[in-house]
């Protein structure tokens, strides 16, 4: 005669010790994973230097398929970015960075450098500009490091701008670099970006001419951008089929830095 097995119950206690003995061997075997990973990405090779430098070459070619994203099917020129009544922009703009744009620059001593497809170069003032219909905007001003605030700028539309000057055949082209008159910062900015209805070539900041601090006399204020492209003191412009080069890009930050 067969004996009959009985199923034994676990106790409370049993029980409790078999969830905890699962729970840490996932936790410990998640941890070894994340730690093998992180360790993979520490120790593989770096990108080569040029107009993007400083980040390992995973993490580059990580950055390069969310720019690939953006620009064939988040971004579209039609999505504007949230603007606010004059009543919410900040009295006081924060000033976070002085690379290229150190001192004061008197407009009367300053004047934009485009350099044209023939090789030819406008020399703009700041008079012609003001001169073009003006634009206002008030959005929220986004920072890479974290921080954001809503600030009030004027001045021309990019694609005004461009129509103005006849550069039509400049913005048929992949990218525009601009840079400071001292060339110590550097901005490539693909055409899509530049050209969106946003885009200012800014000389005021709540009504008034800039001041030392956030560009004087011209700037670029990019909304559909981080604030790493927002380039204080334009000198010099210029288009290209090829990425123009980028001052953080070369320190291993995103190229694209898109919202």
């Amino acid at each position: 005669m067969k004996k009959k097995r009985v199923k034994k119950e676990l106790t409370v206690e049993q029980k409790i010790q078999r969830r905890n003995f699962i729970s840490f061997t996932v936790f410990g075997a998640f941890a070894a994973g994340t730690y093998g990973g992180w360790k993979w990405l520490y120790n593989s090779p770096e990108e080569t230097a040029g107009i993007t430098a400083g980040a390992h070459k995973p993490l580059r070619r990580a950055l390069n398929a969310t720019e690939l994203f953006f620009r064939r099917l988040a971004f579209n020129e039609n999505h504007l970015v949230k603007t606010y009544p004059k009543s919410m922009a900040a009295k006081v703009v924060r000033h976070n960075s002085d690379i290229g744009s150190e001192g004061k620059l008197p407009p009367e001593n300053w004047k934009l450098q485009v350099k044209k497809k023939s090789g030819e170069v406008l020399q703009i003032t700041l008079d012609e500009l003001r001169a073009l219909p003006k634009t206002e905007i008030i959005y929220d001003f986004k920072c890479v490091e974290g921080w954001d605030q809503i600030s009030h700028w004027g001045g021309v539309k990019f694609t005004d701008f461009i129509a103005h000057f006849k550069l039509q055949d400049e913005a048929k082209m992949e990218y525009v670099g601009l840079e400071t008159p001292d060339k110590q910062y550097y901005v490539g900015i693909d055409m899509p970006s530049a050209l969106h209805p946003q885009t200012l070539l800014a000389y005021e900041v709540n009504e008034k001419p800039l001041n030392g601090q956030h560009g004087q006399p011209l700037r670029l204020i990019i909304p559909v951008k981080y604030g790493i492209k927002n380039l204080k003191r334009i000198g010099s412009m210029n288009f290209s089929n090829t990425r123009p080069r980028d001052y953080w890009a070369e320190q291993g930050y995103d190229y694209y830095s898109g919202l």
